[in-house]
C-alpha cells in the first residue's frame, strides 16, 4: 500500500510547502502552516495536487482558436431580487460559483432560502443544509410565509453524498449552507479546516462547471470581517459577495468583492423585516432621513457604488481635546485619509485642528471606499469647527489633493442628476465635473481649490 503523501499549506494565503517551516515566505505570516494529507486523484478527475504528474488528462478535447469562440451573451437566471441581481451583474450565470459571506445573523441563510423558495416554483433547486436540521429550515420558511412546494431539501455534510444526490436530481441551482461544514472522506482533517474547505469547494465547483449548475456557497467570516478559510477559496469561485449589517440595524448591505460577470463593489441594500429580507430600491432615501433642523457638521455627499450614485450623509464633530494627543476617529471612511485631509485643511485652508478631537461618521453604516468624499468630509469638519450649520439643500463631492486642488471624480454628471432628483438646490463640485447646463432649479458651483470651496460656503 502506497504511503499517503502530505503537504503543508498556509492558512492565510494557501501557499504549499513540502516541509514545515515557521514563516510562510509568500505572505510573511508566522505559524500558519498546517499539514494536509494528499490523496491520489481518480482517473479523469484531477481533484488533488498529488497525481498531477504523469496525468495526461482528456485527450479528446480539441484546442480551439480564440477567434472561433462563441461570443453570444451568457444567459442569466433571475434571483427574484433586483438588488441581488444588480450585485451579481445581472443575475445568476449557469455554471458559476458564488460565495456569500457575512457575520452570524446577517441574513445569509434567509436571503438564500427566500431566493430558493421563489425560484423553486419554476426551476429545479437543491438546498443542502449542513448547519440546521430540515425542521429548522421548514420552521423558518413557514415564519417567513414562503412557498415551500417544489424545493428539494437535503441535510448532509458529506460532499460525496451531495454530489451523488445532485447527479440524480440534476438541479439548476445548488445551495450549500455552509462550506465550512462540508467534508470529504479522503481528507483526514476536521470540517472547517484548510484542506477540507479547499478540497470541498474545489469538488463542488468542478461539478457546477461540468453540469452547468449555479452553485451558491455560504461562508463564515472571521472577527476582522474577512472570509474564514484559506485565501485560495476566493480564487476558485466566480463571485464573492459580503452581506453586512449589525444586529442593531434593520438594514443590510450586499457588496460584491469579486465578480467575473459584473462590476466589483456593486452595492445592494435590503431591509430586515418580520417577513425576511426586502430589497430597498431607493437607498438614497433611507440614508437621507435627516432632521428638520440642520445641525453643524452635517452634510450630504454623492458616492458612486458599482453602477449607480447614492446620496449619504456625513457627520463631523470637532471638540477641544483634553489629551496631549488629540483623537481622530472615523467610522465609514479611512482614518488615515482623515488625518491627511486635516493636514491639507491646515496648510491650504488656514484652519488648525491640531488641538481638537475630530470624530467622523457616515450615516447608515455605509463604508465609503472612494475619494469623492474628501471635499464633503472637510466641509463637514469646518462646519463643526466653526459651529455653523450648512444649508440643508447643499450637496458636495470631489477629491482633494495634497496641494489643495479639487480633482474631478468619475460620473460627475450622473451624481449631479441624482442630487437634483432628490430635491437638492445647490452643489459644490470640481470644475471639471460641472455640466454645461445645470439641472433645472439647481445651482452648480464649480471650484478649483479648497479655498474656493470655503469661500463658496
Amino acid at each position: 500500500m502506497a504511503k499517503a503523501k502530505s503537504a503543508f499549506v498556509c492558512t492565510e494565503c494557501g501557499a504549499e510547502y513540502r516541509k514545515w517551516q515557521g514563516q510562510c515566505t509568500s505572505c510573511q505570516e508566522w505559524n500558519t502552516l498546517t499539514e494536509v494529507k494528499l490523496t491520489s486523484a481518480r482517473p479523469g478527475s484531477g481533484t488533488s495536487t498529488a497525481g498531477r504528474a504523469g496525468y495526461a488528462g482528456d485527450l479528446s478535447r480539441d484546442v480551439v482558436d480564440l477567434s472561433n469562440v462563441d461570443l453570444s451573451e451568457v444567459p442569466r437566471l433571475t434571483s427574484t431580487f433586483a438588488e441581488f441581481d444588480r450585485v451579481l451583474g445581472g443575475g445568476l450565470v449557469p455554471g458559476s460559483a458564488v460565495l456569500l459571506g457575512g457575520n452570524p445573523g446577517a441574513g445569509k441563510s434567509t436571503l438564500l432560502l427566500q431566493t430558493a423558495c421563489k425560484l423553486a416554483q419554476q426551476r429545479r433547486i437543491l438546498y443542502v443544509t449542513g448547519e440546521e436540521s430540515l425542521s429548522q429550515v421548514a420552521m423558518r420558511a413557514h415564519r417567513l410565509q414562503l412557498p415551500t412546494n417544489g424545493l428539494k431539501m437535503l441535510a448532509e455534510t458529506s460532499v460525496e453524498t451531495i454530489l451523488a444526490v445532485a447527479e440524480r436530481e440534476k438541479p439548476e441551482i445548488l445551495v450549500i449552507d455552509s462550506i465550512q461544514t462540508m467534508h470529504l472522506e479522503d481528507i483526514s482533517s476536521a470540517p472547517g479546516g484548510v484542506a477540507q474547505v479547499r478540497e470541498s469547494a474545489a469538488a463542488l465547483t468542478r461539478f457546477a462547471k461540468q453540469t452547468n449548475t449555479v452553485l451558491l456557497l455560504v461562508g463564515h467570516v472571521t472577527k476582522d470581517g474577512t472570509l474564514a478559510g484559506p485565501k485560495v477559496l476566493e480564487h476558485m469561485i466566480d463571485a464573492s459577495l459580503l452581506l453586512e449589517g449589525g444586529a442593531d440595524s434593520r438594514f443590510r448591505t450586499l457588496r460584491g468583492q469579486k465578480n467575473r460577470f459584473g462590476a466589483v463593489n456593486e452595492l445592494g441594500v435590503f431591509a430586515m423585516l418580520e417577513q425576511g429580507l426586502k430589497e430597498v430600491k431607493n437607498p438614497s432615501a433611507i440614508f437621507l432621513s435627516r432632521q428638520e433642523e440642520q445641525a453643524p457638521g452635517s452634510l450630504v455627499m454623492v458616492v458612486w457604488e458599482g453602477t449607480r450614485p447614492i446620496l449619504v450623509e456625513v457627520q463631523a464633530l470637532v471638540d477641544e481635546s483634553a489629551l496631549g494627543n488629540p483623537r481622530r476617529v472615523a467610522v465609514g471612511v479611512d482614518q488615515n485619509r482623515l488625518a491627511m485631509l486635516l493636514a491639507v485643511l491646515n496648510r491650504h485652508g488656514g484652519l488648525f485642528t491640531g488641538d481638537q478631537d475630530v470624530f467622523l461618521n457616515v450615516v447608515g453604516g455605509v463604508k465609503v471606499l472612494e475619494t469623492s468624499a474628501d471635499l464633503a468630509v472637510l466641509l463637514a469638519v469646518v462646519s463643526s469647527l466653526q459651529n455653523r450649520a450648512l444649508p440643508k439643500e447643499l450637496v458636495v463631492f470631489g477629491e482633494v489633493g495634497l496641494s489643495g486642488e479639487i480633482r474631478p471624480v468619475p460620473s460627475g454628471q450622473e451624481r449631479i442628476a441624482e442630487a437634483a432628483k432628490h430635491g437638492f438646490l445647490r452643489a459644490i463640485v470640481p470644475r471639471a465635473n460641472a455640466p454645461k447646463q445645470a439641472p433645472k432649479g439647481m445651482e452648480v458651483i464649480p471650484v478649483d481649490k479648497l479655498s474656493d470651496a470655503l469661500e463658496a460656503l
